[in-house]
């Protein structure tokens, strides 16, 4: 395993998944092997445990390297806490190697609520972002749409929706290729009288900045999978909810899929006959297509991932890692939000 200095290098938490550090190695190696070394991976985490997942694989030549750190965060551990008491942990030493520039990003499949306080406590936020959000990403009608906040701030001020809004712009900007962005704002009403309080407070300050993106007004849950907007902006607490029964929908369908075919033989030829085009269409809403979601506004790269990630999903979450560092999202937010 070789190591090159000039290249980017990208810190992996080897120790945060449901499967670890199993499938983080193997998602590494995919990834290496399939980009032709273009970029440096740092598994961090338990050495002997992740040496010993190298040797099932044919990892030679490869750009990996480890750091060892005995300990781990789980998803039981209080996230404030534990960055307290684990300072050795995978989570905690991934993200302060990253801060004193020893790696470009860091990548993890971990506990989400340490990931995200770790990282803006360690790493600090960009000038100019009141509070991080995290940015999930929905299939729609009309390509990705980004849902901002998904997690990161449950009790929002309209400042900091703004702010989701501006970053998520960004984000679907260079990575989804989608020149001016429309951004909406989560309500239940088209109306801008329509909402609670935060709701029409958001609207009229949003709308009183118009001209740092693209606001279209507000937006309904209808609208998203539409793809009425490429940005759709709530708190934390509602963007939450809203993953959490999106990514409940694939697993629905396919239990209605298999109930419908054990009726008959004919229902289950007719299944198999179209199993080619339902797996290209649950394809769009497969997480692991994407791998990770960032959280913007942290003065860093850092992309977090379902903690039963299979190699796939890490394989991806290095890749969109890659593409945060290389388009320079945090310098175009923090050029956005300078002086707002």
């Amino acid at each position: 395993m070789s190591q090159s200095a000039q290249k980017l290098r990208i810190a992996l938490d080897a120790m945060g998944g449901d499967f670890a550090p199993a499938n983080e190695v193997q998602g590494a190696v995919e990834c290496l092997r399939q980009c032709n070394n273009r970029f440096h991976v740092v598994l961090v985490g338990d050495e002997p445990r992740i040496q010993a997942e190298l040797q099932k694989l044919d990892a030679k030549g490869l750009e990996l390297s480890i750091v060892h750190a005995p300990d781990v965060i789980d998803m039981h551990d209080s996230p404030v806490t534990s960055i307290k008491t684990k300072p050795n942990s995978s989570l905690v030493k991934g993200i302060t190697m990253h801060k004193e520039g020893a790696v470009d990003a860091f990548v993890s499949p971990g506990n989400t609520g340490a990931v995200t306080a770790a990282s803006t406590l360690i790493l600090g936020r960009i000038p100019g972002v009141s509070r991080p959000t995290v940015a999930a990403i929905f299939p729609s009608e009309q390509g990705p749409t980004l849902i901002v906040d998904a997690g990161a701030v449950s009790d929002c001020r309209p400042q900091f929706l703004y702010e989701f809004g501006v970053m998520g712009s960004i984000y679907s900007e260079y990575m989804f290729k989608k020149k001016n962005p429309r951004v909406g704002l989560l309500n239940i009403g088209e109306e801008e009288t329509k909402g609670n309080e935060l709701a029409k407070e958001t609207f009229k300050y949003i709308s009183e900045r118009k001209g740092t993106m693209n606001f279209t007004g507000n937006v309904e849950g209808r609208d998203i999978l539409k793809g009425h907007v490429d940005v759709v902006v709530c708190d934390g607490f509602v963007g939450n909810v809203l993953l959490k029964f999106a990514e409940s929908i694939p697993g629905y369908l396919k239990f209605q899929f298999k109930k419908f075919a054990d009726k008959s033989i004919l229902n289950k030829l007719m299944i198999g006959l179209l199993r080619g085009s339902l797996r290209e269409i649950f394809k769009d809403m497969d997480y692991t297509e994407h791998g990770g979601i960032p959280l913007l506004g942290v003065n860093g790269v850092t992309i977090i991932g379902h903690g039963g990630s299979p190699p796939k999903a890490i394989k991806n979450m290095l890749f969109r890692a890659e593409e945060v560092v290389e388009y320079k999202i945090n310098q175009h937010i923090q050029e956005k939000l300078r002086g707002q």
